[in-house]
């Protein structure tokens, strides 16, 4: 198994570049369901943290509450696809939401963007503004390359249990 150290920065550099991921979460009744969203990654060369600027809705909620984890999940037509799953939380303390608005409004392109721009959200305080904290347990980086016979390495990194 490969190291935090050298699979995160490969993995944030993958994510940030292709942003979109596929996002699964799982209800009450173990049936899975996937949204579209557009996280953002910390690396502080100990530890790899993820957020995604979100509205707190009713079905996220609910899904939290029932399992605490999302799969993340991105993929970009050459194939190159990287996941974390991730132990996620829904921050509603303003100081997150504050600092998760910052993240996304300072961000370098393309991953950065201006938060007002998406309906509803007038500021970091707004109720339908919420922080999505992930905390992955498990990271892959499967280059495109790798799978058109091209080269390349494919980067596994899990936390010890």
């Amino acid at each position: 198994m490969t190291e935090l150290a050298q699979v995160a920065p490969a993995f944030i550099e993958m994510a940030h570049r292709i942003v979109w991921a596929g996002v699964a979460s799982v209800d009450s009744h173990g049936r899975p369901r996937t949204r579209i969203l557009h996280p953002i990654w910390q690396w502080d060369g100990t530890r790899l943290r993820g957020w995604i600027a979100t509205r707190p809705t009713a079905v996220k909620r609910a899904h939290l509450a029932a399992h605490p984890y999302l799969s993340v999940n991105y993929w970009e037509p050459s194939h190159d696809t990287c996941v974390a799953e991730c132990r996620a939380a829904l921050c509603l303390d303003l100081e997150t939401r504050q600092m998760v608005w910052d993240l996304f409004a300072q961000g370098p392109a393309p991953v950065g963007y201006e938060p007002r721009t998406v309906p509803g959200w007038g500021d970091p305080a707004a109720d339908t503004f919420a922080a999505l904290r992930l905390e992955p347990w498990r990271l892959r980086v499967f280059p495109g390359s790798v799978l058109l016979g091209q080269g390349g390495t494919i980067l596994t990194w899990q936390e010890d249990e």
